[in-house]
């Protein structure tokens, strides 16, 4: 059997597009440096796939920021406001994705967004009504060559014109319909282009046919396909799926002229019983995803291989199933060969993305030998099981969800409990995590420092950062978390049942990486994790500061989860972890607790009919179980990152929160409008200024963001903030904004 693999990391072994790309910003290293360090990732990519043995590889699956960004620069799909500060085709294309701030002009980056369930957020391609679709780059064929020289006839992977379209946002008064066959017809000439390069086979990434499709979203899509399958220059066409099925449209897509479709049969519900119940044609190949690429557990080739017998048996050619990864690699680390300290009983039981490339290339190659191997890895796994944790799981009360008094209550006893400004300001959390600090932590882990030298060091930073916050004049403050590594990672190594990597480091955005902790066994606290940094913090200032602690939604999606339970058992076992954490940081006297669930959209199920059932049902009762045991004067806030909630805002005001912030900064304040639409009563601070990005707002322009806020909410329960944590920031750029975030705030307060 054939095998493929959708995409594979761009970051590099060891992250080196991350360290050439930060060197490219600050000047060190030319353009032409930066290229070749991209070079050098991209080839070590195409060599591993090739020597792991695997048939279909992908160009074009780099970028040095965002694939879909790569596709609206390739279709000249770029709004004027780049073009016009006359920057080199890179550096314009890092405006878009960053800002810019310089003697050239002065704009914010474009929005940016969830990928689909994921943890990666890409950038939000924006079409004004005058911008000219064409053809104007040539990445996929420039890396086609590359790959080809290389010894590899590739696949040439790119975002397809259907899901571009309806993740792109149009600011003017035309639509997707009005620009689809432009659009196409642009593509048909990439087709062209392609062909005389040589290439053979092109995959069109069409990830949107998993969500819930309208008639309208079905012909348009047959209408783009239609035109593109007429035209394909000799070209194998692959349209490739994942993050679920495609019930809303297969029948359709199966009847167009593809040569061969990727279906996603790990997550996508009903793929199987789809090709059971319709079939799949004999004259196209079936790419079938049933090696997981999101997570990093090690591949059942038992249940695998009886999943593939059943698809095999239920498609017209047998003989035209690949094997494929559920979903791109860019989702999982690169190697399993850096974890040094990884006890082997631990490390057996994980593969990373060229760990997925073996066992594609086993399952394409069974032999009894193999299977026996593979089986005797899912007989158990050690320290997984703590019956007291899953006792007190089975104890949970139903009233153990509520907060009492109601929140309107809890609203007017804390506005007097804190005796806070109108329009009070606060950051997110974290400040800027300088070389010192980086240098204090590693130097703590490497056995370098003793543990009194390192605590002494960020009890000083703590000191310091309070004292700056005061300076700036900030209402309610906070101690930096300068202990804190990764925010899960923090608290996984702070509760029983984790495991940890060294570089098993996962792309989030352009090229900033996480190292999501692994959920291995069932999970508790065993001491206070936050609370002497919270209480030292305190003693330091007069002024209100934040407990800073992070949510169970949030510390299970932003880890790699155990699949032998259910994402709602592990959901709770975390929560009621966290609570203790809560109760204790309320008993030392910090009255105001921020429980960030910044991921919580990120495993809401593609498609509304799934919402409820599968994740809400259990995810908002679990954010309430934390914190409904506190006082009616204790607020607490959360905070959301990146995503799209105006859809979801009854289920966000049933996490009865005090306080939400959440980011605003890039977007166009729409999710006010649903807060207005939904009777939101929880009180809100949206992001007024983009921490992504090095660019300094000005006062007048905070100013003017906060006029258009309150617009659309009310005084009372409007909070100023930037729109995330600060952690990744520079100590200058970070005390002008937070200067001019306040004086905004004080010259709103001065005309309120």
């Amino acid at each position: 059997m054939s095998s493929s693999v959708i995409g594979f990391p761009r970051i590099g072994r060891d992250r080196e597009l991350k360290f050439a790309s930060e060197k490219f910003f600050k000047k060190e290293i030319s353009e032409q440096e930066l290229n070749e360090a991209a070079k050098s990732i991209r080839e070590l990519n195409i060599l591993t796939q090739k020597n792991a043995g695997i048939d279909y590889i992908s160009s074009n699956d780099f970028s040095f920021y965002d694939n879909l960004l790569d596709t609206a620069f390739l279709f000249n799909v770029i709004p004027a406001r780049y073009k016009a500060l006359g920057l080199s085709d890179l550096e314009t294309f890092f405006a878009a994705a960053r800002g810019y701030q310089g003697e050239k002009g002065n704009v914010k980056a474009l929005a940016m967004k969830k990928w689909f369930n994921t943890n990666y957020h890409y950038i939000v391609p924006e079409f004004e009504d005058d911008t000219k679709i064409e053809l104007t780059g040539n990445k996929p064929v420039n890396e086609y060559l590359e790959a080809k020289a290389l010894g590899v006839d590739t696949k040439v992977q790119i975002a397809g014109p259907f899901t571009f379209l309806k993740l792109t946002k149009f600011v003017g008064s035309k639509k997707a319909e009005d620009v689809e066959e432009a659009l196409t017809a642009e593509y048909i000439k990439l087709f062209g282009k392609l062909a005389e390069a040589g290439a053979t086979k092109i995959q069109l990434d069409e990830p949107y046919l998993v969500r819930d499709l309208t008639e309208a979203d079905k012909a348009l899509f047959k209408k783009i396909y239609e035109k593109l399958l007429a035209n394909k220059n000799g070209l194998k066409v692959l349209l490739q799926t994942y993050f679920g099925d495609i019930r809303d449209i297969y029948t359709e897509v199966t009847a167009l002229d593809f040569d061969a479709i990727g279906l996603d049969f790990v997550e996508g519900i009903k793929t199987l019983s789809l090709v059971k119940t319709n079939g799949f044609p004999a004259d196209k190949i079936l790419f079938a995803g049933v090696v997981n690429g999101k997570n990093i557990w090690k591949n059942s080739y038992e249940k695998t291989l009886n999943l593939l017998d059943e698809i095999k048996s239920s498609v017209a050619d047998p003989s035209k199933v690949v094997i494929s990864t559920s979903c791109s690699l860019l989702h999982v680390p690169y190697t399993l060969a850096s974890e040094t300290k990884l006890p082997a009983e631990y490390k057996k039981h994980f593969a990373f993305a060229e760990e997925k490339l073996t066992e594609l290339n086993e399952l394409s190659n069974i032999t009894p030998e193999l299977l026996d191997a593979n089986k005797k890895l899912f007989e158990g796994r050690v320290d997984s099981v703590d019956e007291k944790v899953r006792a007190r799981v089975a104890a949970i009360k139903d009233e153990d969800y509520v907060r009492q008094p109601s929140f309107a209550v809890r609203e007017q006893i804390q506005k007097k409990e804190l005796g806070l400004p109108e329009f009070p300001t606060t950051t997110i959390g974290s400040f800027p995590q300088t070389a010192d600090v980086r240098k204090n932590r590693s130097d703590f882990r490497k056995g370098l420092i003793t543990k009194e030298q390192y605590v002494e060091f960020n009890k000083n930073k703590i000191k310091e950062c309070i004292k700056l916050q005061e300076e700036i004049g900030l209402d309610v403050l906070v101690h930096g978390e300068f202990e804190r590594n990764d925010m899960v990672e923090y608290f996984g190594e702070h509760l029983k049942g984790y495991v940890f990597t060294e570089k098993a480091w996962v792309l989030s955005y352009g090229t900033r990486c996480v190292k999501p902790p692994i959920i291995w066994g069932d999970v508790s606290r065993t001491e206070a994790i936050t609370v002497e940094w919270s209480k030292f913090a305190a003693s330091c200032t007069n002024k209100p500061v934040k407990g800073m602690l992070t949510g169970p939604v949030t510390i299970l999606n932003w880890s790699f989860p155990r699949e032998d339970i259910s994402i709602k058992e592990s959901v709770q076992q975390i929560a009621l972890a966290i609570r203790d954490e809560v109760l204790d940081l309320e008993s030392n006297g910090i009255n105001i607790i921020q429980i960030d669930e910044a991921a919580l959209r990120e495993k809401l199920p593609l498609r509304k009919s799934d919402w409820y059932s599968e994740y809400l049902d259990f995810a908002i009762p679990s954010f309430r179980l934390v914190h409904s045991g506190v006082k009616p004067e204790t607020q607490i806030h959360t905070h959301m990152c990146y995503s799209e909630f105006t859809d979801i805002i009854p289920a966000i005001d049933d996490m009865d929160a005090d306080v939400i912030t959440f980011e605003a900064s890039r977007s166009d304040l729409q999710i006010l409008d649903s807060l207005k639409e939904n009777h939101f009563k929880t009180e809100v601070g949206p992001g007024v200024y983009d921490i992504h990005s090095p660019r300094v707002p000005s006062v007048d322009e905070l100013v003017g963001q906060l006029t258009k806020i309150r617009e659309k909410t009310e005084d009372y329960k409007l909070w100023v903030n930037p729109d995330c944590g600060l952690k990744t920031r520079g100590e200058e750029e970070t005390v002008k904004s937070l200067k001019n975030l306040v004086e905004a705030a004080k010259l709103i307060r001065a005309n309120a």
